[in-house]
């Protein structure tokens, strides 16, 4: 157990060395993010030590339960390509202007919009795609009306990291905690719905706070709204999410499993889109690049912290930190852990390693996990996938947010929006 507890820990370490002061790794014109060497090469010692057999991981990739990562993966996958579609298709972009033209030259208003917007969006798809989309139109936004994006830049990853609680396919650490316990739509809906609202609406009011000085400043209001060129695609695109979403909802009572529902409804968009471009009504190269765009490295990640999680299941150690977090109040002690074990880990690999001990402890020590590690993802960098990519999309624009304004900003949202989320699930549960 010491050889698997030392290589886990020293992989852990390099993983937030990596993220914080070397971030990507170039080989000649491309680039691979640095955690990904880090984590595969955790995992192969893993093996190499005798800490985890290649049968038991088989085993575990193959299992039926909520454990099987590759299920999540798919799932996780086929609801990006779903959303990431509708960005090719210029959905996003359009909401976001129509939202800048809506507030005219109010900041206050734009700012309010822009949340709700982000807000809803993130509901529907997923945060990582939200940020994807919004933060460089944000960037390009205050670039051409000489405002600060950075009210708006921490609002978009606040309010997505916040809202992505509400539904299971929000986050991947949400379905892989949740199928893991063996919770269906409908369930999660109707336990997440309340904490995720009250933390939205605490969060929005301590966001006003911090930033209505800054948002006192008339905007230069002149750029042109963008418009939608193929709406017929873009129809496609949205009643796709749109049946997914419902047969999600309805899983449970039909008996079907979530990851095939989504995968069957990418494959079908992807066929209908194929289709019209067969027939010479539509150009190829938004499906092309919806398939590029896909977050593949996940993939070797998820893989490689399932291998590390299941050697410290195998040998006992996960067994004694759930012991020492349950002590007490299940729900604030598991939420506030998994806040802060996001931040030393990664919250992908903490919602792995808790899923081998919160659901021994009933569902709402799982619910307050999933609050955990998507409130975690805003209090520093190394928080989730997503505020690595939304740094590196802040650098690319040249906007001048760095490590400690984002710890800085972090500080002062999460924390009130930890605590507001897991009252509100005290309340439920």
């Amino acid at each position: 157990m010491i050889a698997v507890v030392i290589i886990s820990s020293l992989t852990c370490l390099a993983l937030i060395c990596s993220v914080l002061f070397y971030p990507k790794i170039k080989f000649f014109r491309y680039s691979i993010s640095s955690y990904l060497p880090v984590c595969i090469v955790g995992a192969l010692l893993i093996f190499a030590f005798g800490g985890l057999s290649f049968t038991d991981f088989f085993k575990g990739l193959t299992a039926k339960g909520g454990i099987n990562p590759l299920k999540i993966l798919i799932l996780f996958l086929s609801m990006t390509f779903l959303s990431v579609f509708l960005d090719e298709e210029g959905f996003f972009s359009y909401l976001a202007s129509t939202a800048s033209k809506r507030a005219k030259s109010n900041q206050t208003a734009l700012f309010f919009i822009l949340y709700g917007v982000v807000s809803i969006l993130t509901v529907f798809t997923s945060n990582d795609v939200i940020i994807l989309t919004f933060t460089p139109f944000i960037c390009y936004f205050a670039k051409h009306t000489d405002v600060n994006p950075v009210p708006y830049l921490v609002a978009e990853f606040a309010g997505a990291n916040t809202w992505s609680m509400m539904l299971i396919i929000g986050n991947p650490t949400n379905v892989y905690l949740a199928s893991y316990s063996n919770i269906n739509f409908a369930e999660y809906l109707s336990v997440m719905a309340l904490p995720t609202i009250l933390a939205g609406v605490v969060q929005i009011f301590v966001l006003y706070l911090v930033f209505r000085k800054q948002l006192k400043k008339p905007i230069n209001c002149d750029n042109e709204r963008l418009i939608v060129k193929d709406v017929p695609s873009l129809l496609i695109g949205l009643s796709h999410l749109g049946v997914c979403l419902v047969l999600l909802v309805i899983s449970s009572y039909v008996e079907l499993e979530m990851w095939l529902i989504c995968a069957v409804c990418a494959i079908s968009l992807l066929l209908f889109v194929m289709g019209r471009f067969t027939i010479g009504h539509r150009p190829i190269k938004p499906i092309i690049n919806t398939i590029k765009r896909l977050p593949y490295e996940l993939v070797p990640f998820v893989l490689s912290m399932f291998v590390l999680v299941l050697a410290l299941n195998g040998n006992g150690a996960t067994t004694y930190l759930g012991e020492f977090i349950s002590n007490g109040n299940l729900i604030f002690n598991f939420g506030t852990f998994g806040y802060l074990f996001s931040n030393l880990i990664n919250n992908i690999p903490m919602s792995v390693l808790f899923s081998t001990f919160a659901p021994a402890y009933a569902n709402g020590a799982v619910f307050a996990t999933i609050i955990g590690s998507n409130v975690g993802a805003f209090l520093t960098p190394v928080g989730a996938l997503a505020g690595i990519m939304f740094t590196d999309l802040v650098k690319k624009q040249n906007v001048n947010f760095g490590f400690k304004d984002f710890v800085k900003y972090g500080v002062i949202v999460s924390l009130p929006t930890l605590l507001s989320a897991l009252l509100g699930l005290s309340l439920v549960i």
